[in-house]
Order: C-alpha cells, then sequence, then structure tokens
C-alpha cells in the first residue's frame, strides 16, 4: 500500500491523494472559506488547481475538459452563492451526460440549524446539498469524516458509468480539517477505477443485422451517445460494411468525419431537406446513442423530420429509459454503444461477408453536399461588412486544422455551425445542447485547451454569449493558453430577436441598444481583451477576417477576435413547436423575416 494512506491526514489532504491515484491533473474551482482546507492540500499535490473569478466559468470548463478526457472532471466550490453559481454550468453537463464531479464545502456541523454565515437554509437546516437534487445523478451530503473514502469512491462510479452525469459530494468544512487514519482509504486502494460496461449477445446482433440488411432504405441515426462512448471508429466500420446513410441529432455531429461519404447532416429544425426527407422516407431507423430530443426531431411532428409510427426504430442506449420515451421502438437494447457496434461488426461481417454498397446513395449525398455549398456560396464569400455569419463560418473553416478543437455556445454559432460547419476530427465539437446554454463556450475553451494542449482551439459565440462571463479571460491570461475566441457580433441575442420580429413585429429586450461611441454594435470586446492583457483584435471589413485569424492562430496568445456581423437567420427546413405557439393558424417562420 502506499505511504501516502498511512499516517492520519486530514480529510481534505485524504480527497487529494485520492484524486491523484485517480490521475487528477485539474481541479477547477474557486476559493471560499469552506473550501480552503482543500486548496491548502492541493498545493502540495502535482494536481493544478484552476482558479477562475466566477463559479460557472469552473463549471463549464470543467465540462468541456471532461468531454475531451472522457473521465469525470472534478470542480471545487464553496457554500451558497459559490454553488449556486455553479449550479447553470452543472445543469448543463447534467442534461449532455458529462461525468463529472462537484466537491463543495458547507457550513460546520456543529452548526446545524443555527443559520450560520452564508447558509441557505430558508426551510430546511443543513440542506444546501438538496439544491442539487433536480439535475444531478446522485447528491451526497458527507456526516461523518470516515466515510468520504466510500462517498467519493461511488460518487466517481456513478458520473462516469451508465448514462454518464454530474454528482455532488457536499462537505461540511470541519469534516475537511478533520484528520483520520488511512483505513477507510485504504480499503478502496484496490478498488476498480472502471466499471465494464454491457454489450449485446449475439443473437441480438443477428436480428438487427438481418432487419438492416433487409430494410430497403434503412438510416443510422447517431447522437452524441457516440463521442461519450468514443466509438467513432466502430461507428464508421459498421455503418460502411452496412452501407447504411447516417444521420445525427446536435449532440451527435461529428460522430464522424462531416466529408465521409455516407454523412447525411444534422436532422430537426436546422436540419436540410436531405436528411429530413431520407429520415422521413426510412423504413427502419437505427438509432444509438440519442434521445430523440424536441429541436433534432423538429418537436416530433410528423411530417417534418421522422414518421414514427410508420418507420420502425432499432434503438441501443446506456440507458433504459431513454429507448421508448419518445418514439415507440421494435427492438430496443441497453448497451454500450462502443461495446454493441463491435459486436455488430464482427456478426454482420460473418452474416454478410461481401457488406452492402449503395453507389446511388453515396451520388446523391454527394450531388446534395455541393448543390447546398453552391447555394450557399454567395453569403459564405460576401464582401458585405458587418459580415454575413456565412462567410464568417467559411473563413473560420479554412484557417483551422482538421482537427482543431471548437467549442460553440448559442444561436449562429450553434445551429449554423451544426448545419454548414464540416468537423472533420471526430469529437473535435463541443456544443451546450440539452441545456442549450449561453455562455458555454468561452470558458469551455479553457477546459478543452488544458485536456488538449497540442490542439487548435477556438471558441465561437455571439456576443450575448461572450458579454456573460469575460472574467474567463483572466484565466487563459494566467495561464498563457492560447485560445482565440470569435466573437460573432450582431450586438443582440439573435435568433430571440428573429423570433420575436417575426411573430410580434418588434425587438424589445432582445437588441442591444449601443451607445454613443458604438450605437450599432455595443461594447468593444477587443478593448475587453486587452484589459485583462490578452490579445483583442476588433475585424474592420471582411477580408480581414481570414489572415487575422490564421495569425492569432500562429501567435499561440489568448486572443479575442470581435467580428461585427449581420444578424440574419439561420435557414431551416423543419419544424418548431413554439412557432405555432406564437402564431397559432398562421404560417410564420423567423427565417422569412
Amino acid at each position: 500500500m502506499d505511504a501516502i494512506f498511512k499516517k492520519p491526514k486530514t480529510v481534505a489532504e485524504h480527497i487529494v491523494d485520492f484524486l491523484e491515484r485517480r490521475e487528477t491533473k485539474h481541479v477547477f474551482g474557486l476559493c471560499g472559506h469552506t473550501n480552503i482546507a482543500v486548496l491548502a492540500a492541493l498545493a502540495e499535490s502535482p494536481i493544478d488547481f484552476i482558479t477562475v473569478r466566477h463559479e460557472q466559468i469552473a463549471s463549464h470548463a470543467a465540462d468541456a475538459y471532461a468531454r475531451v478526457t472522457g473521465k469525470a472532471s472534478v470542480v471545487l466550490s464553496h457554500l451558497s452563492p459559490g454553488l449556486t453559481n455553479c449550479a447553470t454550468g452543472v445543469a448543463n453537463a447534467a442534461l449532455d451526460c458529462i461525468p463529472m464531479v462537484v466537491i463543495a464545502g458547507d457550513i460546520p456541523t456543529h452548526y446545524y440549524g443555527k443559520h450560520p454565515h452564508q447558509e441557505v437554509n430558508l426551510h430546511a437546516d443543513a440542506a444546501q446539498w438538496e439544491i442539487y437534487r433536480p439535475f444531478v445523478k446522485r447528491a451526497w451530503r458527507v456526516d461523518r469524516a470516515d466515510l468520504m473514502a466510500e462517498i467519493l469512491e461511488k460518487a466517481f462510479h456513478l458520473a462516469e458509468s451508465g448514462q454518464p452525469g454530474p454528482v455532488l459530494v457536499n462537505v461540511p468544512m470541519d469534516i475537511f480539517s478533520e484528520k483520520i487514519p488511512s483505513d477507510s482509504f485504504d480499503r478502496i486502494a484496490s478498488n476498480t477505477r472502471a466499471l465494464v460496461k454491457p454489450s449485446i449477445d449475439d443473437e441480438t446482433a443477428r436480428q438487427i443485422v438481418t432487419k438492416l440488411a433487409e430494410a430497403d432504405n434503412p438510416v443510422a441515426y447517431v447522437g452524441g451517445g457516440i463521442l461519450l462512448a468514443k466509438a467513432s471508429d466502430e461507428l464508421r466500420v459498421f455503418v460502411d460494411h452496412m452501407g447504411l446513410p447516417v444521420a445525427h441529432s446536435l449532440m451527435g455531429k461529428g460522430a464522424l468525419r462531416d466529408d465521409h461519404p455516407l454523412v447525411l447532416g444534422m436532422t430537426g429544425f436546422w436540419g436540410t431537406d436531405l436528411v429530413n426527407q431520407t429520415c422521413l422516407d426510412a423504413d427502419y431507423i437505427f438509432a444509438i446513442g440519442t434521445r430523440f430530443k424536441e429541436a433534432d426531431c423538429s418537436s416530433w411532428y410528423p411530417g417534418y423530420t421522422f414518421n414514427i409510427p410508420g418507420s420502425k426504430v432499432i434503438h441501443i442506449d446506456i440507458e433504459p429509459s431513454e429507448i421508448g420515451r419518445n418514439y415507440p421502438t421494435e427492438i430496443g437494447v441497453v448497451a454500450d454503444a462502443k461495446a454493441a457496434l463491435r459486436v455488430l461488426t464482427r456478426v454482420a461481417k460473418e452474416m454478410y461477408p461481401d457488406g452492402f454498397r449503395h453507389p446511388d446513395l453515396v451520388q446523391k449525398i454527394s450531388s446534395f453536399r455541393e448543390e447546398f455549398k453552391a447555394s450557399n456560396i454567395e453569403m459564405a464569400t460576401s464582401p458585405a461588412f458587418p459580415m454575413m455569419p456565412e462567410r464568417i463560418l467559411a473563413e473560420t473553416r479554412k484557417a483551422l486544422p482538421g482537427d482543431a478543437i471548437i467549442t460553440t455556445d448559442v444561436g449562429w454559432n450553434k445551429n449554423g455551425v451544426g448545419q454548414q460547419f464540416d468537423i472533420l476530427t471526430p469529437g473535435s465539437i463541443l456544443t451546450p445542447g440539452g441545456f442549450a446554454t449561453m455562455g458555454f463556450g468561452p470558458p469551455g475553451a479553457i477546459g478543452a485547451k488544458l485536456a488538449a494542449p497540442d490542439k487548435v482551439v477556438l471558441s465561437l459565440v455571439g456576443d450575448g454569449g461572450f458579454g456573460q462571463n469575460p472574467a474567463m479571460l483572466a484565466t487563459a491570461v494566467e495561464l498563457d493558453l492560447g485560445i482565440i475566441w470569435l466573437v460573432m457580433n450582431n450586438n443582440a441575442f439573435g435568433t430571440i430577436a428573429g423570433l420575436q420580429k417575426a411573430h410580434y413585429g418588434l425587438t424589445y429586450g432582445t437588441t442591444f441598444p449601443g451607445t454613443a461611441a458604438a450605437p450599432e454594435h455595443g461594447p468593444d470586446y477587443a478593448q475587453i481583451a486587452r484589459a485583462y492583457g490578452a490579445v483583442g483584435i476588433k475585424i474592420g471589413n471582411a477580408e480581414d477576417l481570414l489572415p487575422t485569424l490564421q495569425a492569432a492562430i500562429e501567435s499561440g496568445r489568448p486572443t479575442v477576435l470581435d467580428v461585427p456581423m449581420i444578424n440574419n437567420p439561420t435557414p431551416t427546413t423543419g419544424h418548431w413547436n413554439i412557432l405555432d405557439i406564437y402564431s397559432p393558424d398562421e404560417d410564420v417562420s423567423h427565417v422569412a423575416t
């Protein structure tokens, strides 16, 4: 047994030793009087504490870090306002199934019921941990120091197993400081670090392969579960052998390279005619690692993206409750995507060794891509300034290497990217999906860069999202992280402004009034960047963006590019229920405005 657990130490020191044994490299967080015992222990550790200026920055950065590493990230929070500041990022991770362990300080146990400084106590005493109950997989309150080891072990296992997600370990500050022997930590030291995930049996695999082989128009529909399972290679081999066209959800973007000959694109409200119509025409839909969420399914209205019932569904997911939640399922399988695809590929090659080829389908996909790009070329090359969003995306794609990591936010930088920005390395796009959190992208880039320091990392973000927490620049500058934040600046909450204009004829509260110095594009984000010590550049015409972006990548310095942009809506062929709510019985779309 390692000597680190042999002498009595504080619980905080044992926690840090435990994290070292799990090969934790970074902890994200912010100080407070309840967690400084942990910070003192971290000071003597090889683990880097990534200090931020706001807890939401910490939880978003940890979210992105976990997406890149595939392991549970760690957040250290103070009590009450620290924990509530952190909550938005933790909830974002929860809805996107990202593993995370939040360790939060709390009031001392001997002050339970006395309502001490900063305690949340209106309806119950010692109940801070309950704040997280609606969105974490489990919330623990540690009431005895000798239970810490067991709870930590359970926390990491739960965060990373099944459908991943965040958990909370809530620790009264006196327990952090209590000295205990190593016995409880010794007992778990030889426990497995990761649980074996369920796979699929050969009989079920043969049943699925037969259904797909005999189908007239099968379609694979993949979600973020492919990326969580690191199953992109397995997916590629299986669909190549079976000749399956591949549609994906927003969170499934980048499960395969967008230039793969069988990739149709993103479904739903912001999907294209090709992908939505192909899914409508499918007789079998092979769904894996997806939850059939609203925007991806055109609010589940028939006739836009899916016709289910009608099309039959084969659904594989690690979480049983996702199967059949939104659509009836003919074959439902609880399994890890990576393990299941390996078995399916082996069985498919045994049953159909020559595989399946559909050259007409491949040609149809290729032709559509060419036509779509041609239809977009005027916008993607427009000299207009403020810039067209399509040109911003096109120039960014030209400048970035194929393995660059992109973090998006909400609006054009998420919906437009999902629709018309090629991702060339699986897992290299990090998007806030289920919670659609404005402000995710900029701090997410910090987590991504720390997890993959050798990769180019760029945050595509609107001015609304960048303005949420620009203090993340302080952390990036202090750590000398060569991240680029490209601010698509339309001086508005653009997507919502478009919706409001279409249905109510105004943009009240959705656009920014600006100032006398900057009437059209509000704050000068380049100046803000320079104030934090980063490079800040305001783009002055469309021709400057590409060379400026290339120079920023080459410099390796934290850089903000403030790019004035026209507030054009993202084109759409799908549907969204809110259009009917705002304008019932009328054919109104914000795209037409």
